[in-house]
């Protein structure tokens, strides 16, 4: 037989496209349509409905950046069309087929119904199946013009990406406003013909259905009358039949379909169009639920429920009919999709608390599996708060971005670092916004990886990032699919069915121990420094608040807890670790208003905690401990002057100043307590950092070494930091004034000035203080860089095979070498509040208050000696997606701690992001808990959120060890009980003059304390 590939692949394509597609609407009449540009944000349904509106036409250019534009769009249904299948065709001037950056629509009914969206991709409102003839239709229809940040492929810098800076000038010009029938056998013949040529070109040339589908594709074709596309379609689509009933092989993969629409929610858009997305894509969702019985969508992030409750009522109550009917399955379990790594652990537990409790309260479901596909890494603290939460499974997808190693599985049981084991699939299809196409589904098969021991995967389906969903188009897709040679079958189900069918036939997956990493996106740890010091510091005072309000609840008469004001305090926080907002990645828009917004909770939580500290009685001066360690410290008095106090752990203490076992001298550029002994170079570098205590230099080159970068990664800007930005560096070492600036008993400290770059100015005061072998660099910087990362280095006299970093509840160690491309992607990694390394009898911790992204080298000198470096990422400034991201003023502490365990990197970073507080306060009582037994690390003190005015601590092991110890309470215990994170029993605790408490090593446990009666 010849081969007439070419020719006939390009006829089908050819016929198909343009003249097929063109049919599939066989009538139409243009709806009257008049408009009004909403001023300044959204309105409400009711003020737009009352508006003065005018004449519209077609192709008139409509939508400023970020405005919206209100439409009444009014048609008859022509007599003749009764009986028809009849629609609405909008397209407000799409300019891509990404339906979430750019104009988008919710068209509602007179009485002010959400009736469905429009985007790019469905563009249609249904009317009537069968209509009526002479039908009056009015819709007045909501339309956003937002601009689209995404074109030219982050080639350049776009002004935007904030109203401020956008202009007026319009984005989009009007196309089409249609009634117009739908000819359902023209549409059918279109989803035939892609399902086949999609699997036809995805076949090997060897494979013989190949050539059957290619064949039957050309006979249709003679078939097909090009002067009649109605009428003949139905014969053409005979023709293609017996292809299209071919069965699928025995043992072909399974692909388990969920209808999904990723709402990122906030990235190249603010919040306020989050929540209008929402409503547009489920919107849709609902709608076509009604349309297709066996559809079934799955939902997370239970803020954006919220916001579809509290914004749109009558959608709100469509959603909840779909859960009734087992359609919609709410997911996740989590306030949002938040970011993988640099949350909190008391934050991400916080996430999956109030997430499912939102969708038991609302829904009666008890979500099963932590959905998250769009995180840049994931902590391994993961597993075990996934399963005290009362999760089964772990669904993620980012993964499969890495740049240089594949991940070895897709179905595995993934090992925490507590030894908790969670069952977890990457969908091998590598996308969350899949279709069905041929050569996603062909990608699923070639791509999985378990083989031989799974035979099923997972396919989240449906347009997303920005929202849209699934369509019906792709749902016909799936029902092709369910059955069909040469293509993996298809079923549309619920994930916990997937789930269940995947471990049940593939019990014994692999495991994977340890952080998921994602070799990408490294950047998220830095960019939009000011998002994550407003992240850390909100984490910190929420404890503050929390702690203090239980204490003063507990002993002060008349003080009400404030749960509704912490709840929404910590829903604000968490909001704001999206997995988009957090790490630096959204427009500038997001973050000039994130950042406004952790300005607000600071201010907040601190006149809750003030007015709680308050509440326990004036007339005298304390000073109040947050850490969960005893602390022996300098501190501020209220004119200024230090002084050095000892204040139990969770407690308090008098201001009453105690003498530290040795002063600080200050001589020349040298600060020495008698602890640690400091020199500053005259380029304002350390010179020398020796431990007094161990008779040993720390430093084997310069410290405290500042190196501008530059920073121009291969795409992603904000995201991304590739490897090469190790090669071009400037050290800063022109200080512009070394300079004494304290010189106390108790305090001594130097300031070092430098400016440098285009403009930028960097102070910094190093600073020693009595009773503490800890070196404070308090950095203020007014950074007017652009394409640069600033980082600071500590070459230290220590051969560590591995570096640690703390994690949620926990840390995480990491080798030092490079031997593998698995150790050599991990050039820049993520910690919490401090790194550690170390050799045998001797280790350094440097730690943060604010920062995240850092990186850890080795190398040998030529005496044989070995330096190791870490060096912390401080400050970048990409410039997609937000121009200015970072630019101006930064103020944050970093510190280095010679001759320090892994128990003294703990104590002092709670120490340094947990500053002692002074007060106003006469008495105050014992601490609410303490702690005897090293090793247990209170995490969180509160009330229990059923206000039954039970006492919550959650606590954990933070060395990496076992641990036993007794915690004791500061109010009369009646009784206790280890709960899940939902503070549910599980189980009594043993209680005998406190409660026993017995830890793996990083286990996390959750006690509720039963008060006795009267207290």
């Amino acid at each position: 037989m010849h081969d007439e590939r070419r020719r006939i692949e390009e006829r089908v394509e050819r016929v198909h496209n343009q003249r097929i597609k063109p049919a599939i609407y066989s009538a139409t009449v243009p709806f009257g349509v008049e408009a009004w540009q909403a001023p300044g944000e959204p309105v409400s349904f009711e003020e737009a409905a009352a508006a003065r509106y005018e004449p519209f036409a077609m192709d008139t250019p409509w939508g400023p950046p970020w405005g919206t534009t209100w439409f009444r769009m009014r048609g008859q249904v022509p007599a003749e069309w009764a009986g028809r299948r009849v629609e609405a065709v909008i397209d407000l001037g799409f300019v891509s087929d990404w339906p979430g950056n750019q104009a988008e629509a919710l068209v509602h009914l007179p009485d002010g119904r959400p009736l469905k969206a429009v985007n790019p991709l469905n563009q249609y409102v249904p009317i009537g199946n069968p209509a009526r003839g002479g039908e009056e239709i009015d819709y007045l229809v909501e339309a956003a013009s937002n601009p689209d940040i995404l074109a030219n492929d982050f080639a350049a810098p776009t002004p935007l990406g904030d109203v401020l800076t956008a202009g007026d000038k319009p984005l989009y010009t009007f196309q089409r406003a249609d009634l117009a029938v739908l000819d359902e056998e023209v549409w059918h013949l279109d989803l035939d013909l892609q399902v086949l040529r999609e699997l036809m070109v995805h076949l090997g040339e060897h494979e013989p259905r190949r050539h059957e589908i290619m064949h039957a594709l050309d006979r249709a074709m003679d078939v097909l009358d090009l002067d009649d596309i109605s009428g003949s379609a139905t014969a053409v689509r005979e023709v293609l039949a017996p292809v299209l009933a071919r069965p699928a092989h025995a043992s072909a993969h399974t692909v388990s379909g969920v209808g999904h629409a990723h709402i990122d929610s906030a990235w190249l858009w603010p919040i306020r169009e989050t929540k209008r997305k929402t409503s547009r894509t489920f919107s849709n969702v609902t709608s076509l639920a009604d349309e297709y019985e066996d559809f079934i969508f799955a939902c997370s992030q239970a803020q954006q429920y919220e916001w579809v409750r509290d914004n749109y009522p009558h959608v709100w109550a469509r959603i909840q009919e779909s859960v009734k009917k087992g359609q919609w399955a709410p997911v996740g379990g989590m306030w949002v999709e938040a970011d993988g790594n640099l949350p909190g652990g008391e934050a991400i537990a916080r996430q999956l608390i109030h997430g499912k409790r939102f969708f038991i309260e609302h829904f009666g479901v008890e979500t099963k599996g932590v959905w998250l596909p769009d995180s840049f890494g994931y902590t391994a603290a993961y597993p075990q708060l996934a399963k005290l939460a009362g999760n089964e499974w772990f669904l993620t997808q980012k993964i499969s971005w890495n740049q240089t190693n594949k991940f070895p599985h897709h179905t595995f049981w993934w090992e925490g670092i507590d030894g908790t084991r969670i069952f977890t699939h990457f969908p091998p299809v590598d996308t969350y916004n899949a279709r069905f196409s041929g050569e996603e589904m062909d990608r699923a098969v070639r791509n999985y990886q378990e083989k031989g021991g799974g035979t099923r995967s997972l396919a989240p389906f449906g347009w997303g990032d920005g929202g849209g969903g699934p369509t019906r188009e792709i749902m016909e897709r799936a029902r092709r699919l369910a059955d069909l040679e040469g293509s993996p079958k298809v079923v549309v189900e619920h994930p916990d069915e997937f789930f269940a069918k995947a471990r049940a036939e593939y019990e014994d997956a692999p495991v994977w121990n340890g952080e998921l990493y994602l070799e990408l996106h490294r950047a998220t740890y830095t960019s939009q420094a000011r998002t994550k010091q407003g992240n850390r510091r909100s984490e910190h005072k929420l404890r503050e608040a929390e702690l203090w309000a239980t204490t003063a609840a507990l002993h002060a008469p008349g003080y009400t807890y404030p749960y509704d004001k912490l709840d929404r305090l910590w829903k604000t926080v968490l909001l704001h670790q999206f997995h988009d907002i957090l790490p630096g990645s959204s427009i500038a828009w997001v973050h000039r208003e994130a950042e406004a917004e952790y300005a607000r909770v600071a201010e907040e939580l601190e006149a809750l905690t003030a007015e709680a500290v308050a509440a326990l009685g004036g007339g005298g001066t304390r000073v109040f401990n947050t850490s969960p360690y005893e602390r022996a410290e300098v501190v501020r008095t209220a004119d200024g002057a230090p002084a050095y106090v000892q204040v139990p752990a969770n407690g308090s203490a008098p201001l009453a100043p105690a003498r530290p076992a040795q002063p600080v001298s200050v001589s020349g550029r040298v600060l020495d307590n008698g602890l640690v002994r400091v020199e500053i170079a005259e380029d304002g570098t350390l010179a020398s950092v020796f431990d007094l205590r161990a008779n040993r230099e720390v430093l084997a080159d310069k410290g405290n070494l500042l190196r501008l970068h530059t920073d121009l990664p291969n795409y992603w800007d904000a995201w991304d930091i590739d490897k090469h930005y190790r090669n071009r560096y400037r050290d800063l070492l022109d200080a512009s004034s070394v300079t004494v600036v304290e010189e106390d008993p108790l305090i001594g400290a130097i300031r070092v000035e430098r400016s440098f770059g285009k403009g930028s100015k960097l102070t910094q005061t190093v600073t020693v203080r009595a009773g503490s072998p800890r070196i404070d660099f308090e950095t203020e910087i007014d950074w007017h860089e652009a394409e640069k990362i600033l980082k600071a280095g500590f070459p230290v006299d220590i051969r560590a095979p591995h570096s640690s970093a703390e994690i949620q509840f926990g840390h995480i160690q990491r080798p030092t070498h490079t031997n593998t491309t698995w150790e050599a992607a991990r050039f820049e990694v993520s910690g919490h509040r401090w790194v550690h390394i170390a050799e045998p009898g001797y280790g350094v911790a440097v730690i943060n208050d604010s920062t995240y992204g850092h990186d850890v080298t080795r190398t040998v000198r030529e005496d044989g000696g070995t330096t190791t470096r870490v060096s912390l990422s401080l400050v970048r400034a990409p410039r997609v997606p937000d121009p200015e991201a970072d630019q101006g003023m930064h103020r944050f502490t970093y510190s280095l701690l010679p001759g320090a365990g892994i128990e003294d990197a703990v104590a002092e970073g709670y120490a340094l992001n947990l500053p002692l507080r002074v007060a106003d306060a006469a008495g105050a009582p014992e601490p609410v808990v303490s702690v005897d037994g090293d090793g247990v690390t209170v995490e969180a003190v509160k009330l229990a959120d059923d206000a039954s005015g039970d006492v919550v601590v959650r606590l954990y092991e933070s060395r990496g060890g076992r641990a036993q110890g007794v915690l004791r309470t500061g109010f009369p215990l009646a009784g206790a009980q280890i709960t899940d994170l939902l503070e549910r029993p599980l189980e009594p605790a043993v209680v005998d003059g406190g409660v026993a408490v017995s830890l793996r090593p990083f286990q996390v446990l959750t006690l509720r304390l039963q008060r006795a009666e009267g207290n």
